[in-house]
Formats: C-alpha cells, sequence, structure tokens
C-alpha cells in the first residue's frame, strides 16, 4: 500500500518498511511458483487443458454417481470417485490426459492424427501415482484406425496395464506373452462389440516408465490387428476403475510424435508388398473348403505371421488348419500355431478352413501379411 503523500514516515516506520519489504521477499523466493491453477473438473465429459498442450479429461461414461479429476500443472488426480460397477464388466470411466484428438476434442498442437508408416518416433513418459482402495487398472491407450478421424470409435484399440488391482481382466482371451519396449507383457486379444483391443499386461506395477509407442504399434501390425497405412489417432494415460478411485493419480505426461515422409503411394514411408497369396477355394451348394499359401517375398524373417482378410458377406468358417483363424465372419486374422508361426524370405506357410456360405459364392478381395498388403 502507498504511504499518504500528506502523512511523512518516521525513520521507525520506514525501519518497519523495509524488514516487511525484505521478509516478503524472502517468502517470494523460498516459494514454488506455480505454472497454473489446479482445475477441478466434475462435468461427466468436462476437460482442461495442461502445459499448453494436453488435454486432462474426467470422462464418466459407464456411471451416473459423481467424479470430480483435478488438473494439476504435469497431470491429473482423481478427487471424488463415487459408486461401483461389477468387475465381471466394462469399468465406469476412464480419466485420463491425452495427446491427439478424442470425439472432436484435440489438444492443441497435436501431430495426431498421423499415418503410421510416416511415423519415425513417438516418444513418451508416465508416472504413475497408485492407492489400494480402489479396483482399477493404469492403463495407457493407443488409437488405431483405417482413416485419420477425430471423432468417434477407432477400429483398434492398444491398452498397456502398468498395474492392475481387484478381480478384472482385459477384454477377450490371454494369447501368450511377448517383449515389446524390452519388457515383458501378457498379451490378450479381444473385441469389445465396439472396436479390437490388443491388452498388454505388466507382471507387476510399474508407476513410472518412458517407451516408444511406435514399438507397441508395431507388435500390434505383426498381429494383423492393424495396418502400416492406418492412422495413430491419439495417446492416453489414465485410470479405469471399477470401484472407488480417488487418490489415484497421473503425476506427469508427456507425448510426440516425429513424423517424416508423406506416406503417399510410393514415397520410402510406404512400405512395398512383401508376400503373395494362393488361395485355392473347393465350392459345393452351401458350403466350401479352401487351401491358402502364403509367401514371404520380403527379405526379413517374420516371428509371427499374420493374414489379415475379409470374407465376402454371406460366408462364416467352421474349422480350420495349420492356423488359427478369428473371428468366424467379416475381417478375419489366420495365424501360424506353434510349429510354423516363422515365416522365413521365400519361405511359404499352407493353411486351410471349411465354410458356409449364402447367395453368389467369392473370394477375398485381398489380404495383408502383419500389415503389409500382399501382391
Amino acid at each position: 500500500m502507498r504511504p499518504s503523500p500528506h502523512r511523512p514516515r518516521t525513520a521507525r516506520s520506514l525501519f518497519g518498511a523495509l524488514l516487511t519489504a525484505l521478509a516478503t521477499t524472502a517468502a517470494l523466493l523460498g516459494a514454488t511458483p506455480r505454472a497454473q491453477a489446479d482445475t477441478t473438473i466434475c462435468q461427466q465429459y468436462g476437460s482442461a487443458v495442461i502445459q499448453g498442450r494436453y488435454v486432462v479429461q474426467n470422462n464418466r461414461w459407464g456411471t451416473s454417481a459423481q467424479q470430480c479429476v483435478t488438473a494439476t500443472d504435469t497431470g491429473f488426480r482423481i478427487t471424488q470417485a463415487d459408486g461401483s460397477v461389477p468387475t465381471n464388466g466394462a469399468p465406469k470411466s476412464y480419466p485420463s490426459v491425452f495427446n491427439g484428438c478424442h470425439y472432436t476434442n484435440c489438444s492443441p498442437g497435436t501431430r495426431l492424427p498421423a499415418r503410421v508408416d510416416t511415423i519415425t518416433s513417438a516418444p513418451t513418459s508416465i508416472s504413475y501415482g497408485f492407492v489400494g482402495n480402489a479396483v482399477y487398472n493404469a492403463s495407457y491407450d493407443i488409437w488405431l484406425d483405417p482413416t485419420p478421424r477425430t471423432d468417434g470409435v477407432n477400429r483398434t484399440e492398444i491398452m498397456i496395464w502398468f498395474n492392475t488391482v481387484g478381480p478384472i481382466q482385459p477384454i477377450g482371451s490371454p494369447r501368450g506373452t511377448a517383449t515389446v519396449g524390452g519388457r515383458t507383457w501378457q498379451v490378450w486379444t479381444g473385441s469389445n462389440g465396439s472396436n479390437d483391443v490388443i491388452s498388454f499386461v505388466a507382471p507387476s506395477a510399474i508407476s513410472g516408465w518412458s517407451f516408444d509407442v511406435v514399438d507397441f504399434v508395431r507388435h500390434t501390425v505383426s498381429r494383423g490387428m492393424a495396418q502400416n497405412d492406418w492412422y495413430l489417432t491419439s495417446v492416453q494415460a489414465g485410470f479405469e476403475p471399477w470401484q472407488n478411485g480417488a487418490g489415484l493419480s497421473v503425476n506427469s505426461f508427456s507425448s510426440t510424435v516425429n513424423t517424416g515422409g508423406s506416406g503417399s503411394p510410393g514415397d520410402p514411408g510406404t512400405p512395398a508388398a512383401s508376400c503373395t497369396v494362393t488361395y485355392a477355394p473347393n465350392v459345393w451348394d452351401g458350403g466350401f473348403t479352401a487351401d491358402v499359401t502364403v509367401t514371404n517375398t520380403g527379405t526379413s524373417t517374420l516371428d509371427a505371421w499374420n493374414l489379415a482378410f475379409t470374407l465376402p458377406s454371406g460366408q462364416r468358417i467352421g474349422t480350420a488348419w495349420n492356423a488359427t483363424v478369428a473371428p468366424s465372419s467379416g475381417a478375419v486374422t489366420a495365424s501360424g500355431l506353434a510349429h510354423n508361426a516363422q515365416l522365413a524370405p521365400g519361405g511359404s506357410r499352407t493353411f486351410g478352413f471349411q465354410g458356409t456360405y449364402t447367395g453368389a459364392f467369392a473370394r477375398p478381395a485381398g489380404f495383408s501379411l502383419n500389415g503389409t498388403a500382399c501382391a
């Protein structure tokens, strides 16, 4: 406060003012500056921007019970998480922080969506804070779609389970283990009815990790659950709570997407076809068998081959041999078994299946091997 110009200060008052000013300066120097005030979000789909580049979202989609998250300078924490849902079903929400686009809400300055074959690296870092009085997973989500969409449900969801507490499990069925990003994970695949899901479950809790998102995308492509000409639309880090959840936190989050090349046909970012497929059907009224031979015309050995194709409308697979073929209709993937999973350059694998059809019989329009279109 400025002194009145009509009341001159005495020496004592000036000395006291000086001491007050010095104390105030010392307090300010000792304080930790805040980049922004914490923002509490209780709206069902409310959100806030942090660091000028990421979005924190409440995303309470599976319950009518109250949930609030507080966006901090570097992440968020769940401050209220009322209610619970059965553990044999979907979680009650997915409070998270993301880079990219989620139902038309895009983070500022994002480079997503980006075509997979143009992404050279996507380094990210996450630090979690866990609690013990809740049922939840701590999951990092990676979303992929054949189109550069910024709204709605994407085709494939990659989930990385950093931690799981309580009697919950990923969507689908276990598919063995895989080493991705230098860590070993239990892998699950399935569908939630809206999109395909591949989950990588840590054998023990991981509270913090820096990794490259591309490693998980490439592994998903190798399993035939995505393709190199698809788009990465967003990466998200948060929690799926079934019961309670207050106190869970993302302490810090960072995400960068580095791209190179346009991804147009003929550009270095677009891989050339590295396979050929021979499709030999035997057809009778209402039924058929098909022998399929896939040849690796590339220069690298495939440790696990996955051939993706779409069955024409009206066709359904009953039994298969020399491969696992699933699902039984629509967009299917044939995967090698333990004895024939590896496919060397110049090598071939033959498998087959028996099925039924309605209407006129037709062959699949195209095939892709581990995400690359075949000739």
